[in-house]
Order: structure tokens, then sequence, then C-alpha cells
């Protein structure tokens, strides 16, 4: 996307110099994907205590073998009795 955007050169300069790139678009490309994870990161760390998760791994772990049972049941052919 084609973007146009009145920035301080000293800003693009510092960026340019911290990142270690030659192009101002790659530089400005990670800036904003740092900034984005930071963000994310922040928004995450922002809940820990605030979420109770009380799972059983036992119990859960006991229904995904039963339901791997019965899948594993339904791909057998069945077979059938002879009648004579």
């Amino acid at each position: 996307m084609r973007a146009t955007f009145n920035l301080p050169d000293p800003l693009i300069q510092d960026l340019l110099r911290v990142t270690g790139e030659k192009k101002k678009t790659k530089a400005i490309c990670l800036a904003i994907e740092d900034f984005i994870r930071r963000k994310r990161k922040e928004k995450l760390l922002s809940l820990s205590g605030k979420i109770n998760i009380d799972l059983d791994w036992k119990k859960l772990e006991e229904l995904e073998l039963k339901g791997m049972k019965e899948r594993e049941n339904l791909r057998k052919p069945h077979r059938h009795k002879r009648m004579d």
C-alpha cells in the first residue's frame, strides 16, 4: 500500500541507524512490526490474573481418548454374521 507521510528527517535517520537498514520503507516496516508486537504483548500481559482457567487436564485427556476410540470404531468396516 502506498502512503505519503511527513516524518521528521532526524527521526527517519535515527530509525535507519538503529535498524541498520538502508531503505526507509524497510526500516519503517520493521518499526511498525515491532510496535505491533510490543502492543500485543502488553495486551496479553495486562490480562494476567484477570482470566481464571480451571482445567482438569485428566478429564480432558479421557474425553479426547474416548473420542479417538469412537472415531476409530466408525472407520472400521462392520462385519455381519452369516445367518444360515
